[in-house]
């Protein structure tokens, strides 16, 4: 009985708003929230990375989420205002503009990654306070330099003319775009998994996880390898960004410190290092939301602070060991 009773748990969460929302209604919410929980995971699987694996309290994630929406924003409005992309009929030249823009949003976080993580973050290995400050800080700094760079204001994002919409399936109304940022969510979770389990690099960034030491003496440069995880790290949060930017349509500088939140939560939950365990609360945390926002918007945001606390008093560690 026990093996169904996580079985039995899903089942009733996704079940009960049934009793207080009409059927058609339910599925709009539901898809919404897996989308939205997609883009929570794209979020918290770089924290799962850099604070569950290599433990390192990094509060510049959410800066990094905004680098990425800023990036992604001026590649897409500039080839938008050059060639018209993103107005474009064209379902090819729409999936165009938006893999150029991932390329550019990843590949800026990942040299900003490469550089916090050499300068600020590698020397307070292992100093939770002095990480926190001092991420803290890099977070300021990074913050005003998109105002320097793009200005204060809140900047529209074009969404590509393919994703805008609907389509109507027996009466039920479902959006575009949160089905393409579920698919992308899916295939950001079976990527990570591959490449932490099923490769030379993941088995030694975890094992380095439990003892650099013994990495070292093996002959392996540890810190080369973790420079490279954060730097994955910062890479799926400007994902993360550029994601919800679309989502959202629109891009301000604080963007990243108010979903930063949801990113923590959902890595808490999910287990400390788990790839699993973060796409699994990542999609609690988006339903909930979803349905709680609906019925009672107030209580939305508190109803995800409630579910870490039960969550964690029936399983302290979280649903997901590390690495699993």
């Amino acid at each position: 009985m026990r093996a169904f009773a996580p079985v039995l748990a899903a089942a009733t969460f996704l079940l009960l708003p049934l009793a207080f929302i009409e059927p058609n209604t339910y599925v709009t919410l539901t898809v919404g929230g897996l989308a939205m929980g997609m883009l929570i995971f794209l979020v918290a699987s770089g924290l799962t990375l850099i604070f569950g694996l290599m433990d390192v309290l990094n509060f510049a994630h959410g800066a990094l989420f905004s680098w990425g929406a800023y990036v992604g924003f001026s590649v897409v409005l500039a080839l938008d205002r050059r060639w018209g992309w993103a107005a474009s009929p064209s379902l090819a030249l729409n999936l165009l503009l938006l893999l150029l823009a991932i390329v550019a949003a990843m590949l800026v976080a990942l040299v900003l990654g490469v550089i916090l993580e050499r300068v600020i973050v590698r020397p307070v290995y292992g100093k939770h306070m002095f990480q926190i400050l001092i991420t803290l800080g890099a977070t300021i700094v990074l913050e005003e330099m998109l105002r320097i760079v793009w200005g204060p204001n809140d900047q529209v994002m074009p969404l590509p003319l393919s994703f805008q919409g609907s389509w109507d399936v027996a009466d039920v109304i479902v959006l575009r775009f949160p089905v393409v940022a579920i698919v992308l969510g899916a295939l950001v979770y079976a990527g990570m998994v591959l490449v932490l389990t099923r490769t030379k690099v993941g088995l030694i960034v975890r094992a380095g996880v439990e003892s650099g030491e013994m990495i070292q003496v093996m002959g392996y440069n540890i810190h080369r390898y973790f420079t490279g995880v954060f730097a994955a790290g910062s890479a799926l949060a400007a994902l993360g960004g550029l994601m919800w930017a679309m989502f959202g349509q629109s891009v301000r500088s604080t963007m990243g410190a108010e979903q930063i939140i949801f990113a923590f939560i959902v890595v808490i939950i999910g287990g400390l290092g788990s790839v699993t365990g973060s796409l699994v609360g990542a999609l609690l945390v988006g339903l909930s939301y979803n349905y709680v926002a609906f019925l009672v918007p107030k209580a939305a945001i508190g109803v995800n602070m409630a579910l870490m606390v039960v969550i964690l008093l029936i399983r302290p560690s979280g649903l997901f060991k590390a690495g699993k």
